[in-house]
């Protein structure tokens, strides 16, 4: 009985605990067979699927997300990087010339947007010039901006510096005496027969405020006027390593000078070149210097931008300028240990006091700055003596207000083209410009004997100043007006029809300019033979920008830039 009632039990006990698992197993819902599987190794078989995409559902593409690159094939996927789309632009595709390199020209770090009518300096976009504008921030605990007044100012003028006119009758002991009362400390001072009067140049020593040093000097009796020392750049864009050997000139054709210099070279014609340094030992300007000035009294060397300038307008070994028999006054106005080369109001009016002085009959300027009183007040003195005055329109760009001299209603406003006769991209604009000239891609001198390849609205300037030197030549009594109306006259029209703000009245045409005038009559014809000026080029600029700035096509320029067939060059 004992063995039965313990099988009964173990039995009992048996069937309990296996109820117990069928009843947890139903109430978590797992199948007997399901759960036995969990304990094998399972094998799975997972076909190899290549995506298909139907051609008649067109894809979707959610405008606020941004694209992803993928390759679908054997080889491995690439996914470009997502860019973060809060800060990143799509900016258009800059050209860039391999030789070129693009320097400021008026403010080193202040561009077009940034400067206001009368074209001085607002705010600084980022430091150093470079790079994108940046909002300026605040110091901490002064509230204040990178970008304060005083930092503007600097950009236009030098700091702390006056260009004073001073009582002639003072003598450098009085005028130190007067400089000393107002907390200043005279650099120099002399007198300008150009313009009759006696300037010196002031600086502020004490540390006062500028503009409080201003007003309580301008109110001295023995001063005429007061003004800030502005600051003047070279317009050029900076070349490269000057390289080796004669490439062709397309600028020669272009201006049809090789047809020129048949009837004209340039000779005994002075042009002062108010500039950088020149090398007059180079070659191609041998016995071309015919006077040196050192406006700034500096022991610097030649200078590639002066240098360069020389050359276009005289050069006559490998290279051919545009007047290679004419004379050079070598004045230096433009020096700098930095690269770049910069000049002044006061030296600027050193510079033009001495070319009416010494003889120049022309006086290229191949820099530019803003109005400045004293300075249009020389050149309208410079022009009265009958001098003919030529200027670079300046490599600011289209947003660029007019920058002087080259907006002085007395000088002749040169921009640039290339060899297929568009504008040069920097090239200023406006109803000042006067004519057009090529500038992009000159072949000219440098320094040492070399050679360069450079751009900008300076070299088309001073190609205009030696062909002003061929009609001088041609007919030494020819008035600077009627040699500006011949040199528009006869200019090879570009762009939209007749006189517009990018080229002017055209492209100068050197033949059709020395044969427009006689060589026994101070009076020009009225074009020559020939001339592809068109009739309706006539129009002046007596409505200020009343013309919609286009840049010409490509097509069109080719159409007009065709010569006859009696134009070509002639062996000399």
């Amino acid at each position: 009985m004992t063995g039965k009632s313990e099988s009964r039990v173990r039995a009992g006990a048996y069937a309990s605990s296996v109820g117990a698992a069928l009843l947890i197993a139903a109430c978590l819902g797992v199948e007997v067979a399901q759960a036995q599987a969990i304990m094998r190794t399972p094998t799975i078989s997972v076909p190899s699927r290549t995506p298909t995409v139907s051609p008649s559902i067109a894809p979707r593409v959610s405008p606020n997300i941004a694209a992803r690159a993928v390759n679908v094939g054997t080889g491995p996927r690439t996914i470009a990087t997502i860019p973060n789309t809060t800060t990143s632009r799509i900016r258009p595709p800059t050209t860039v010339l391999p030789y070129a390199r693009y320097s400021p020209n008026l403010y080193p770090a202040c561009t077009a947007p940034y400067r206001d009518a009368g074209g001085e300096c607002l705010a600084q976009p980022s430091a150093g010039g470079g790079g994108s504008a940046k909002p300026g921030k605040k110091s901490a605990g002064k509230g204040r901006g990178d970008a304060t007044p005083a930092a503007a100012a600097n950009l236009r003028s030098f700091a702390n510096e006056f260009v004073a006119e001073i009582d002639g009758t003072l003598s450098p002991g009085d005028a130190d005496a007067l400089a000393r009362r107002h907390g200043l400390t005279r650099i120099s001072s002399e007198n300008f027969p150009l313009i009759g009067a006696t300037f010196g140049l002031f600086r502020i020593t004490d540390g006062r405020p500028y503009e409080t040093v201003r007003r309580e000097f301008a109110a001295d009796g023995s001063v005429r006027s007061v003004q800030p020392n502005f600051r003047y750049a070279l317009q050029d864009q900076k070349s490269t390593i000057p390289s080796e050997g004669d490439p062709a000139q397309y600028a020669l054709a272009k201006l049809r000078l090789p047809q020129a210099h048949t009837l004209a070279h340039g000779a005994n014609v002075t042009i002062a070149v108010i500039d950088s340094g020149i090398d007059a030992r180079h070659p191609e300007l041998a016995n071309s210097i015919a006077d040196n000035f050192d406006a700034l009294g500096s022991a610097e060397g030649p200078h590639v931008h002066g240098t360069g300038i020389a050359g276009a307008i005289v050069a006559h070994a490998r290279l051919m300028g545009s007047a290679p028999e004419a004379r050079i006054i070598a004045i230096r106005a433009f020096g700098g240990a930095n690269g770049g080369a910069e000049s002044s109001s006061y030296i600027i009016l050193r510079s033009l006091n001495y070319a009416a002085e010494h003889g120049a009959q022309i006086v290229n300027m191949s820099f530019a700055g803003p109005k400045d009183a004293v300075i249009e007040r020389a050149i309208a003195a410079t022009a009265a003596r009958g001098l003919v005055l030529i200027a670079a329109a300046g490599n600011a760009g289209a947003k660029s207000p007019p920058l002087y001299p080259a907006a002085n209603p007395n000088v002749i406003a040169v921009s640039a083209t290339d060899q297929q006769d568009r504008l040069f991209a920097a090239s200023n604009r406006g109803n000042h410009v006067a004519l057009a000239a090529p500038g992009v891609d000159i072949f000219l001198p440098a320094p040492d004997g070399k050679y360069q390849m450079t751009s900008g609205t300076s070299f088309s300037a001073a190609y205009v100043s030696g062909v002003a030197a061929l009609l001088l030549e041609r007919n030494y009594a020819l008035k600077p007006e009627a040699l500006r109306m011949t040199l528009a006259k006869t200019a090879r029209d570009l762009g939209s029809p007749g006189r517009d703000d990018l080229f002017g009245d055209g492209q100068t045409d050197a033949f059709a300019a020395v044969m427009a005038v006689s060589a026994d009559s101070a009076t020009p014809l009225a074009a020559a033979s020939g001339t592809t000026k068109r009739e309706d080029a006539g129009k002046r600029r007596d409505e200020p920008n009343s013309r919609a700035i286009e840049l010409p096509s490509l097509s069109s320029a080719d159409e007009k830039s065709t010569d006859s067939q009696a134009d070509r060059p002639t062996a000399r």
